[in-house]
């Protein structure tokens, strides 16, 4: 995904009315689209902690194939009724011409969550069971479907939002269908009947472990929409809309390593001296997120990427180039995160989870709203500091929540 948005926003900036579908697509329909999947998000870290057994396996893909199709179902209700221009276009109040392609993105976006939930809770398995290069390829799989389908919408001459929703929709459709084959196997050799004395995976106990987790994304990314709705509130706010999807892509490339730390934590955690090892390379991996960024951020990179490569106007490259200094902190959050996160996943104390992520929403929308109130800066740029501010104290509540679990 850090890589393909990126290639998405490429395409999109050269197909008709680049600025408008860059707004459609980065700030209503993506964002949107991630808040209804939200709380099958953690699924992964789930899969990865609980499918111990066959009985564990069968109650948990039960539960997460009823979360997707549930959710898709609220997707397609939100994207087909009404509901569209209650919520989505009277909540961010977005501009007018990017209404509509938002609203055929949106449509095309519905199978997405029912997907994402089915290919998580299996590539969980895979991780707990030792095969996670088997994750890698199913990856690499999906982009090149991704990218595949983006080809075909781009010589089609679509409206660039619809091009890159239904190439995301196809692509992670792809991916789930050749983790479902990979996974097959593996189900039937490594996972075998509970152990004695074992405690069953009942519906009390999941939704007992699942429903903090499930409220962290749910609040982190709720975050999303409110970003755009403030940015559609500010000056410049088509340009900010169309920049954000750009900018935010670049630095989620690097955010991404930080967010696939987390499950490595989780699988790892038990093991002698991981707290150490586990610890060394978290900062590690973070001061090199940070140094990547701000390389790109100094130098002509940033313009020959905003430019050149995702062929953003000379406006926006500016826009976009000047807002990654904004963002510089946010991988190396994430990896604090995903570190701090996964040692309380694995330990089943995940209730400081959820109070980070509240805090973090707390303090985004304080900065929000005093960037909106005041009114002086583009909104991309408001949106980045409240972003940086939100995940900051995020990363500190984390830390001292591990360290009052003795972790």
């Amino acid at each position: 995904m850090g890589v393909e948005l990126p290639m998405l926003s490429a395409i999109i900036a050269r197909l008709a009315d680049p600025e408008q579908n860059l707004a459609a697509f980065g700030g209503i329909v993506f964002p949107v689209s991630l808040l209804i999947e939200a709380p099958i998000i953690m699924m992964l870290a789930a899969s990865t902690a609980l499918s111990r057994d066959r009985d564990s396996f069968e109650r948990l893909r039960r539960f997460a194939v009823g979360s997707g199709l549930l959710l898709s179902g609220i997707h397609a209700l939100v994207a087909f009724t009404p509901l569209f221009d209650l919520l989505v276009v009277g909540l961010i109040d977005p501009p007018s011409e990017i209404i509509e392609p938002a609203r055929l993105g949106m449509r095309i976006m519905t199978p997405w969550t029912v997907m994402i939930s089915d290919r998580r809770f299996h590539q969980g398995v895979l991780i707990r069971s030792g095969h996670s290069r088997a994750v890698g390829i199913a990856t690499l799989v999906r982009f090149v479907a991704t990218m595949s389908l983006l080809f075909v919408g781009f010589q089609s001459g679509w409206i660039g939002c619809a091009v890159a929703c239904a190439a995301l929709t196809g692509g992670v459709t792809v991916e789930m269908l050749f983790v479902r084959r990979v996974v097959a196997p593996v189900v039937a050799s490594d996972l075998g009947v509970p152990l004695p004395g074992a405690a069953p995976l009942d519906l009390r106990r999941l939704l007992a472990f699942y429903i903090p987790l499930a409220l962290t994304p749910l609040l982190n990314l709720t975050a999303q929409p409110m970003g755009s709705a403030a940015m559609s509130r500010m000056p410049q706010s088509l340009n900010s809309l169309a920049a954000w999807p750009v900018a935010f892509g670049l630095i989620f490339v690097l955010r991404s390593v930080g967010i696939a730390f987390n499950e490595v934590v989780v699988r790892h955690a038990g093991e002698p001296d991981a707290r150490r090892v586990l610890g060394r390379f978290t900062w590690m991996l973070a001061l090199a997120c940070v140094a990547l960024l701000a390389l790109v951020a100094a130098t002509p990179l940033a313009d020959f990427w905003f430019g050149r490569v995702v062929g953003l106007s000379e406006e926006l490259t500016s826009l976009a180039g000047t807002s990654l200094w904004l963002g510089l902190l946010l991988p190396a959050m994430t990896v604090y995160h995903s570190f701090y996160q996964g040692l309380l996943v694995h330990s089943h104390q995940t209730r400081g989870v959820t109070e980070s992520v509240a805090l973090f929403l707390v303090i985004t929308i304080l900065f929000l709203w005093a960037g909106e109130a005041l009114g002086h800066w583009p909104g991309i740029w408001v949106s980045l500091v409240a972003f940086s501010a939100g995940s900051s104290v995020q990363a500190a509540w984390l830390a001292r929540c591990v360290r009052r679990a003795g972790l």
